[in-house]
Formats: C-alpha cells, sequence, structure tokens
C-alpha cells in the first residue's frame, strides 16, 4: 500500500474515532471547531476523513473532551464521561505545539542524515510544503505526520506534549490507567491513607543500589534471627 493511500485510510478511521468522541462527549460541530480553533467546516471534513487535525489539535481536542489520546488509535468506541472544564488559551497552545513539532520533525530529519528532497521523494509530500511543516507555519496532518515519523525512524509517542498542561494531564491519565491495572486488593491497599508508609518506604527502596538492598536485608536478617 502507498504512503497516500495509509494517509487516506488513516484519516478516515481518524474520523470515525473524532466523532465518536465528540458525540461520547455530547458536543456539537461548531463547540469542537471553536476549542481546537479551526472552522466548523475543518471539523466536519475531519469528522468524515477529508481532512485529518495535526498532533497538537488533536492533543487539545483530547484534554477538552477528558480523554486519553490513546483512545485515538483505539477500535474501541468512547466512554461516556463528562467533558473537562478548564480555563486555557487552547489555540494558542495549539500554535505553539505546532512550531515545536516542525522542529522537532526537522531535528528527526536531520538526525537520520535525510535531506528535505530526499525525504519529499519517499513520502510523496512536496519539498516546500515539507519546509513549511518544518517551520511550524502550516500544521501537519496526524496521518502525514505518523507517515514522515516512520519513515525516519522514529515514534509517534515521542511527539506527545512532554511538560506542558496537556502533558501532566495525560500523564494523569496514564496514572489512573495503571492504577486500575492493579489487582482490586492492591487497589484497596494503595488508597488507604495507612499505609502511604508502606509506599514510601517502598518508593525509597526503588531507589536503593543493589548493594544498598542487600546491606538492607542483611540487617535485617540479623535482626530476626
Amino acid at each position: 500500500m502507498s504512503i497516500q493511500a495509509q494517509v487516506n485510510l488513516r484519516s478516515r478511521k481518524l474520523g470515525v474515532l473524532i466523532r465518536d468522541a465528540r458525540l461520547a462527549a455530547r458536543k456539537t460541530i461548531p463547540e469542537c471547531a471553536s476549542i481546537t480553533g479551526v472552522t466548523a467546516g475543518i471539523f466536519r471534513a475531519w469528522e468524515v476523513g477529508r481532512k485529518s487535525p495535526s498532533l497538537p489539535e488533536l492533543e487539545v481536542l483530547s484534554y477538552s473532551l477528558n480523554l486519553p489520546l490513546r483512545r485515538f488509535w483505539s477500535k474501541e468506541a468512547t466512554s461516556d464521561d463528562e467533558p473537562l472544564s478548564k480555563t486555557m488559551n487552547l489555540p494558542a497552545f495549539v500554535h505553539i505545539r505546532q512550531h515545536l513539532i516542525g522542529a522537532l520533525l526537522r531535528q528527526a530529519r536531520e538526525q537520520a542524515s535525510i535531506s528535505l528532497q530526499a525525504l519529499s521523494g519517499l513520502s510523496g509530500i512536496p519539498t516546500a510544503r515539507l519546509k513549511v511543516y518544518e517551520l511550524g507555519d502550516r500544521p501537519i496532518s496526524l496521518p502525514e505526520l505518523e507517515g514522515l515519523i516512520a519513515l525516519l525512524g522514529g515514534q509517534i509517542e515521542l511527539l506527545f506534549d512532554q511538560t506542558g498542561p496537556i502533558g501532566l494531564w495525560m500523564v494523569q491519565q496514564k496514572a489512573i490507567q495503571d492504577f486500575l491495572q492493579l489487582s482490586p486488593e492492591l487497589q484497596n491497599f494503595v488508597s488507604k491513607p495507612v499505609n502511604r508508609p508502606y509506599l514510601e518506604l517502598a518508593l525509597k527502596l526503588s531507589g536503593m543500589s543493589t548493594d544498598k538492598l542487600r546491606s538492607v536485608a542483611e540487617d535485617l536478617l540479623d535482626i530476626t534471627f
């Protein structure tokens, strides 16, 4: 399958997931368009797969709908959770992230020792458009970004927001998901304040070297025997 065929297929799948997320959050197309800083026509084009959002735009949408970003790589319908409501200049965030992703794309290309012309040949994207992408002057649709990063030997996860408010929110969401993966017994143990000293002790032990852990174990044996 050609790169363009893969982009088209991914765009359609992504559109279905975006529409599902919007409906689960009980949001209208104009509301979601306003959140991501695009027109209602563009957002509608996302949902039918004619166009696709950039990664920053998808991050903002995910954040606003209180939906894990990973859901847009899922085959399942979204939950009916209430959307997150926080005050944040989301269009400005999209603008900043767009420029950062462009810089990261250029960095990945240079590390792979691939010229713009060579990447254009591999991806089928005109050299002039790739240059604009790297400057952050134009949003990169998510399917195109995924294709470019794959060609450069990278992973899309490395471009996710890491330190901004949405990045911190995603870390919290992952922590919640990890907690829910624990057995009911462990969840019950972790959630009780009385057990916090044991958790703090485990945290300290996890940071010790092997030799230090061995010394602690030997001291315990001396005490108990």
